[in-house]
Parts: structure tokens; sequence; C-alpha cells
């Protein structure tokens, strides 16, 4: 079966661009079920094609803001001989407001699908769950990593459960080293390592390991803590190096900082498996437990570290049965107790990294490979039913292109005039705060997903409007002449909760 990979890639620096190149190599592997011409539909963050320096098998790009490109990438793959799709979901990685982008593209596309999806949230908002929703409508496969994620899909979001399929994050399939270059390095020879990687941003928590350090360091001196990885590429473009230095400027105040060392770059898999294997412990501290999956944390169970963390969802079901250890959310003082205890308790440290290395077994990605290719099979087995059922009613481009003119007609400095002829504004009509209200609402979309310059423009007028029709004790007036006249004492019902609607939304 030839099968189209629809996700973030190498070298884009992002885990599910890891991940998606790790399960690619992981089907392929099956060389008697897969073709060699499967290809890769590659999401880029940015508007030039070539900012990446993709690998032959990505052989589309969708520009993450281009809403054409998804409708392109559709009819790419439609009229390619395409058997399966792959969709690789965060809702971060698509365009528009949560990833909305990717819904035309899915409806559109004339394959059977699988979707894996990398975050299911318990609290979505309405957009999310819609999307959510809309993206198991059009799978024929839902996969998740985790038994958490299974009952979050059936409880909150009403998906069946037989459309949802369990398979856990897949491992690299390598074995410690015999010389481990890693562990004999100037930065590691002789010390105690504790080890964290992966993108770094405030969400991480790695500022609770740092306030832990002084009570370590002062029990076992030659303590090292290793971060290994690159500041998140949105955090460098809001934010820069701000985080990364906050922690150095902390590790300082503590004095600890000859016990911290930076490792800024972006290693290959064999590398961090050296490293994860030099390391004594492997720390997740991050900040809550709204984390469905963690590459990070399978990837250290897969190595068969110690590892240590917060009690968030993935580390509560990955480290069970004496897998690791957890730790409350941002509690330094009883991080360092549980490293303390395993520095002082050898024997305990390594049936900790015994039982995650024995579990990391089946997990590994050959494993994990030959169970997506059986869901893939599945997939296209049952496909005409489903893609029957569903089949999309409206073209996407048979749609007008989005435009202001009309709404930049009937608005002057006022605000939106409520009522027209045709094309031409009624102002004998005057205004009102409803109509005011959706103009305000439709502008802030418009700038979210087209950062449309016009609807930034209107923002303020519409704002404007809405703050003089509001009354002293909190309601609002609803309608104004085209004179600037009051016409109402206490607008409509209608009108006062659309106006709330607007600041909900």
């Amino acid at each position: 079966m030839k099968i189209a990979y629809i996700s973030t890639y190498p070298p884009r620096e992002c885990g599910i661009a890891t991940f998606n190149n790790n399960l690619l190599k992981a089907i392929a592997h099956d060389q008697t079920a897969v073709s060699k011409e499967s290809f890769v539909v590659a999401m880029t963050d940015s508007e030039n094609l070539d900012t990446y320096e993709y690998p032959p098998e990505v052989q589309f790009i969708i520009r993450q803001e281009n809403q054409k490109d998804y409708t392109r990438a559709a009819d790419y793959i439609n009229t390619s001989l395409t058997d399966v799709c792959i969709l690789e979901h965060e809702f971060g990685i698509y365009g528009g407001d949560n990833g909305v982008y990717i819904l035309p593209l899915i409806a559109r596309l004339q394959k059977p699908l699988i979707t894996i999806l990398h975050t299911v949230l318990k609290d979505p908002t309405y957009i999310q769950l819609t999307i959510i929703r809309e993206i198991a409508k059009y799978s024929s496969k839902v996969v998740v990593m985790s038994t958490r994620a299974v009952n979050f899909l059936t409880s909150i979001y009403g998906i069946a459960e037989d459309k949802i399929k369990l398979i856990e994050h897949g491992v690299p399939d390598l074995e410690p080293k015999a010389n481990n270059l890693i562990k004999n390095s100037p930065a590691f020879k002789n010390r105690k390592v504790l080890f964290t990687f992966g993108l770094i941003s405030r969400n991480k928590g790695l500022e609770t390991v740092i306030e832990a350090l002084p009570k370590i360091a002062e029990k076992n001196p030659d303590v090292l803590y290793v971060v290994l990885g690159t500041t998140h590429p949105g955090v460098i473009r809001n934010s820069g190096e701000e985080y990364r230095d906050n922690l150095k400027r902390l590790a300082k105040k503590l004095n600890v900082e000859n016990h911290l060392i930076f490792i800024n770059k972006f290693v290959s898999e064999e590398e961090l498996y050296d490293y994860l294997t030099a390391a004594d412990m492997y720390i997740t501290p991050y900040l809550n437990e709204a984390q469905i999956t963690s590459g990070t944390l399978s990837y250290a169970i897969g190595a068969g570290a110690a590892v240590v963390s917060t009690p968030y969802w993935h580390a509560q079901e990955l480290l069970a049965d004496n897998r690791g250890k957890l730790f409350d959310f941002k509690n330094a003082d009883a991080l360092a107790q549980i490293v303390n205890d395993l520095f002082a308790n050898q024997q305990l440290l390594k049936e900790l990294k015994s039982n995650a290395y024995n579990y990391g077994l089946h997990l590994r990605w050959p494993n994990t490979g030959h169970v997506f290719i059986e869901t893939l099979k599945d997939a296209i087995r049952y496909a005409s039913q489903a893609q029957e059922e569903i089949r999309p009613i409206i073209d996407p481009d048979m749609m007008p292109a989005f435009s202001m003119a009309h709404i930049k007609r009937l608005t002057d400095d006022t605000g939106i005039v409520q009522h027209a002829k045709y094309g031409i504004p009624n102002l004998k009509e005057g205004y009102c705060l409803d109509d005011n209200a959706r103009a305000l609402i439709m502008v802030i979309l418009a700038w979210q997903q087209n950062k449309n310059k016009t609807a930034l423009e209107l923002l303020p007028v519409y704002l404007s409007y809405i703050q003089y029709m509001q009354c002293d004790n909190g309601n609002f007036r609803n309608f104004l002449s085209f004179k600037r006249e009051y016409l109402d004492e206490v607008g409509s019902e209608d009108s006062f909760g659309r106006t709330i609607w607007l600041w909900v939304i």
C-alpha cells in the first residue's frame, strides 16, 4: 500500500516531525506491505517554500496560514495512487483558529484516513471540541497513545470507542553502547547526572529542578543537571532566550551555577540515546497535569532511564508499576528528597532502570510500526462505506474569496450602519448595538485567521461605538441616529446578549 503522511517533518525541529519520520521508517521497514513510493505532505511555518531543505519523500508542502495550500494538498493526494493517509494532529501545527484549516483538507480527501492525536484536552473550547469531532468523523480510526486519552474522547468528545485505537508512543530500537562517549566526556565523567531534553519553554518547569539543586548538591556535591535542547521556535520569535537566561540567573542566585549545564542543540536519536543511557536520572518537571502524551518521557523509558517526574497524565500511566518516581508540581523539596534517596539507594535506582527498559521493549518502533500497518489495512478495508456516509456537500473552491469591501462601505467613523439597500448604506436608519457587536466579532476573526489589515483598522471603530452606547449602570442603549442622537434609553435583551457574547469570545 502507498501511504501519504500529513505532518511536520525534519529538518524542521519539532517533536511531531520527529515522530512522523520515525513512524514512516517503522512502517516502511515492512517492504512486503508498504510501497517505497509513500510520501509526505509537510507542514511549514514559513511562507517561503524553500525555508527547509526537505528530503525526497516530501512531495508537497503546505504553508501553515495559506488556506489554498490545504485544498491543493487534498487534490494532490486524491490524484495520486495513494491507498491511505496518516494525519498527525496537534492544534498548533495547522493554520487558522486552533488549526481549523485542516478541516477542508480532510473533508476533500477521497482516500481513507487515520488520525494520530498528539493532544487530547480535558477542557476543550467549543472550536477545539468541534475540530476533534470533525476529524473523528472523517477518520476511519483515531489513534491515541494513552488510556486516559481514550476515556476523554469517549466521555468528553462523544466519539465511539470502536473508532479509537490505542497505540503507545514508539521509541528507538537501540541498545546501550559498551563504550558510551557521552558518559566519558568531561561534562559527565565522575559526575552524578540529572538529565532533561526537549524543546525549551516555560511550561517545562525546569526552574523546579534548579530550585531543588541546593539540597541535592548538599548531599551529592558531584551532581550535574544537564538540559539538552534548543528553545522552542515560537518562544524564540516572541521572547528570544529570555527563559533560558532567567534559569541561568536563578542558578547563580542559588549558588548552583556549577551544577547546571545547557547543551543548546537538536541532536540525532542515536546521540540522544547516548545521553539518556549516560545519565543517572531523567527528570520531567512539567508544571501541570494536562500532558496527555510525552514523547520525551517515552524515549526515556525506552532507553531504560530512571525517571523522576511530576504526575502529569502520561507520566501517571507510563511510570506505574515501579517504572519511575513521581513528585508534586513545583515541589522542589519533594524532588530533592527523591533524588537524594535514589542516589543513596543504588539498588532501587537499578530496579527503576530495569523495569523501564523491560517495558520499553514492546514500545520499540518495529513493534509499533507493525500495529500501525494492521490499523491501516483495516482503514482501507472499511473505507468505501465510511466515505459514502460523510461525503462533503460543499466544495471549498466554489466559495467566493473573503472580502471586506461591503463592510468597509457600510462603516463610517461612528460605526457600521445597520441597514443597506443592496450595496448602498441606508443612512436614514442609523446604527445599532448588536450589528456593531457582530461587526467587531467578524473583524477579530478576520484578523486572527487572515491578518486582514482592513479588519484591524475597523476594530477600534466598532469598539468605540459599543463603549459610547454603554450607560452608567452598565446596561447598553441599542439605536443611534445618523445625527448621533440616542433613540432609546435601554436596548433590547438581544443586543445586550450579543455584546456580552463578544466578551466571552
